[in-house]
């Protein structure tokens, strides 16, 4: 079940530790818009950690020999009013929500919406349903937002029993979880 409650355990996966996250410095077209995101699936937090080395050697942050990143491990306290919108299902406001952060303009109402949120929780697009989204948004299976390409979409991302994230959008929701830990994980190239 999603929620987002007192001492539920959050995970990161990124190249480097992460200690103190800075919306500012967190990329702007994923999910749910730009915030600092975690999993409460330590699997899928270090199934990240790969992707955030290559992207990183790639803008020549790190060097090209690091086969190692963190998983850091947060705890939360609500300690403040926050706004949470939960998505509890991949249906179409999820997919909408998706699609509007990943492609400026194609669901602007949605966009501006979410935007009064602190916090946004819903499943997660990986690599294996990454491929089914890009096609949705681009207009392979029909105009984006039409009822028929809505419903083939969901129905191709169903099957893959979808992770979940936890996006937190302003400085107002990052003061609700605290970092408890660290693991180093060496990957296997």
């Amino acid at each position: 079940m999603l929620d987002l409650s007192d001492g539920l355990l959050l995970y990161h996966g990124s190249y480097c530790e992460v200690k103190e996250p800075d919306i500012t410095k967190c990329a702007k077209n994923k999910d749910f818009g730009q915030g600092f995101y975690l999993t409460s699936s330590k699997e899928q937090a270090e199934s990240f950690l790969n992707i955030s080395i290559i992207k990183a050697i790639a803008e020549g942050r790190i060097l090209k020999e690091q086969n190692f990143g963190y998983i850091s491990t947060f705890e939360v306290r609500i300690v403040n009013d926050i706004k949470v919108n939960i998505f509890k299902e991949a249906d179409k406001s999820w997919l909408h929500c998706v699609a509007a952060h990943r492609k400026k303009n194609s669901f602007v109402g949605i966009e501006k919406e979410m935007d009064k949120y602190d916090v946004i929780i819903g499943k997660i697009a990986d690599d294996a349903t990454n491929a089914v989204l890009t096609a949705y948004i681009a207009g392979v299976f029909g105009e984006i937002g039409s009822n028929e390409a809505d419903e083939f979409c969901i129905k191709q991302l169903l099957p893959n029993k979808l992770k979940n994230q936890y996006c937190f959008k302003t400085d107002n929701a990052l003061k609700c979880i605290k970092h408890i830990g660290s693991e180093k994980i060496c990957l296997k190239r």
